[in-house]
């Protein structure tokens, strides 16, 4: 029998998956969250290839053992998302759970030449100074090598922009990771329609950005958030957490 650490786990992760669908984040039967269950990173729950996030359920996660393969003999993670969290978790500690979408305003900015999150929303100040851009698109990640040049890419920053592709979020709780993919898109959407205008952006001065991001960093609500949405689930989509 698991451990009650490892059971909420994965009805946290499933919550995320649940909730990323309601917002619009999923994309097909791709992108994959995970989260860590030792304290390497080297044992992770990830979302099974082929499932769509809007019908996964606790039980369905994969537990990835140190050597690759699946506990309880399930089958293997899709390839893209075994090399990008198994290098992720392991070689960035601060990496316990893993969220990677193509989220539509996040990805959008991707695509564009020199695409930066600028400070000119409050929601995109929280993350002032926490974003990495990998500007180099490499194709799909199949093998460790990709993984680890990825790890190099985000170092200790909170969120990787990569180029033509879409985002990472890590967190050291789902909570906190899903709470930072939410308020991301919402500054994304706000840059990306403001920028639709054909006006000048109006940025917020960096030395102001940063004091805002540290006084959001201080009073944060990541944990109420997702309470919230789990009691949501557990009215409306219960099996989430069977």
């Amino acid at each position: 029998m698991e451990k009650d650490d490892i059971r909420q786990q994965r009805i946290d992760l499933a919550a995320a998956f649940r909730w990323a669908a309601r917002l619009g984040f999923h994309e097909g039967v791709c992108n994959h969250f995970s989260v860590a269950v030792s304290p390497s990173g080297d044992r992770f729950l990830v979302n099974p290839h082929g499932r769509h996030f809007s019908e996964i359920r606790a039980s369905d996660l994969l537990l990835v053992e140190p050597d690759g393969s699946v506990a309880g003999d399930g089958e293997p993670p899709e390839p893209t998302a075994f090399f990008i969290h198994s290098r992720l978790h392991r070689g960035i500690p601060q990496a316990r759970c893993i969220l990677h979408t193509h989220m539509p305003y996040a990805t959008a900015l991707t695509t564009l030449e020199g695409g930066r999150l600028e400070p000119v929303n409050q929601n995109a100040l929280r993350f002032y100074d926490q974003i990495a851009y990998d500007d180099d698109y490499n194709g799909l990640a199949l093998d460790e090598a990709e993984g680890d040049r990825m790890c190099a890419a985000l170092g200790n920053r909170q969120i990787m922009f990569m180029a033509n592709h879409g985002v990472s979020v890590i967190g050291h709780s789902v909570a906190f990771a899903f709470d930072s993919m939410y308020y991301l898109e919402r500054a994304c959407r706000n840059q990306v329609l403001a920028m639709s205008t054909g006006r000048p952006l109006k940025r917020v001065p960096d030395d102001l950005a940063r004091k805002v991001a540290q006084q959001i960093a201080g009073e944060d609500n990541s944990d109420r958030h997702f309470s919230a949405l789990k009691r949501i689930l557990d009215r409306e989509e219960p099996n989430y957490a069977s």
